[in-house]
């Protein structure tokens, strides 16, 4: 992709290992359903879904210089990604996320992004000290930014001259890892994408609705946010005021990626010039068909 990029998509990029079963399952269950392994990750699920709304999205992230990484990175390209800027490392693993999921929602996952905390700042060279931007001449474009990178490495990006003028998009990778946005909360160019659960999590406190949590963030310090609450209303809010929005229903056939997929549509349709609520609605609807299946992996 020679293009300048509309958009950088910075954290994890590996791949999803995925159990889905058609029935409930609860701990010990043993039931049959389909495996698959996919391209994801929170960075990877954002770039895919901008690609299909016709952005052009660069990922900054580690990718192992194994036959995974090879595959996972061409894979990438494929889909219209640009891979210029991965740092591609010779010691450590193509990172992977494993899950579960029954008819009744996610059971259990793991995310085994070890490389990508030890990669650390390295993944972030092209935009302190390359050809994206640098401390001097930072980057003023839109960045999309997950949890998956180490609290210290979010505490530096808050604080990073070389991301002053980004328009910041910060999303959690789950609600384990939802406490390392709490360097965001408070800064003053950063939008939060949270659930209800991750919003409660950075207020020490739980919200029975959206606009509760939403109320909650900005009260803290947040300049702008957007909760969603799986099948319920969703909110999103600035210290201006708040507006919500009801997901349309559909029936629910996956759940990995609908959080990423929200966050990306969202982005997307505000890229397009949309408003507050065009933005919220088109998300909604982006997500729903993404758990539904009408869209593709």
């Amino acid at each position: 992709m020679s293009a300048s990029p509309d958009i950088l998509c910075i954290g994890s990029v590996l791949w999803d290992i995925v159990g889905r079963a058609p029935s409930h399952m609860r701990q010990g269950s043993d039931v049959p359903g389909r495996i698959t392994r996919l391209p994801g990750g929170v960075a990877m699920n954002i770039a895919m879904t901008l690609a299909r709304f016709g952005l052009r999205p660069a990922l900054l992230s580690v990718v192992g210089r194994d036959p995974e990484g090879d595959e996972l990175v061409a894979r990438a390209e494929a889909m219209g990604l640009s891979v210029a800027h991965l740092y591609r490392s010779d010691d450590l693993p193509t990172d992977r996320y494993m899950a579960v999921e029954g008819a009744n929602g996610l059971i259990a996952a793991i995310a085994d992004a070890h490389s990508l905390e030890q990669a650390g700042a390295k993944i972030l060279a092209p935009l302190v000290n390359g050809p994206l931007g640098s401390a001097a001449a930072p980057y003023e474009g839109l960045v999309a930014l997950d949890g998956n990178l180490t609290l210290a490495l979010l505490e530096d990006i808050a604080a990073a001259p070389a991301f002053a003028r980004a328009d910041l998009r910060v999303a959690p990778a789950s609600p384990g890892k939802a406490e390392r946005l709490l360097p965001f909360l408070q800064h003053g160019r950063a939008v939060l994408y949270v659930n209800c659960e991750e919003a409660g999590l950075l207020c020490k406190r739980e919200f029975a609705t959206s606009r509760a949590a939403v109320e909650g963030l900005l009260a803290r310090g947040a300049r702008r946010v957007l909760v969603t609450d799986g099948g319920r209303a969703s909110a999103e809010g600035t210290q201006d005021g708040i507006i919500e929005r009801t997901p349309p229903e559909v029936m629910v056939t996956r759940v990995t990626g609908a959080g990423d997929t929200f966050m990306a549509a969202h982005i997307a349709a505000e890229a397009r010039g949309a408003g507050r609520e065009e933005a919220l609605e088109a998300a909604l609807k982006a997500a729903a068909d993404y758990v539904s299946g009408e869209i593709g992996t």
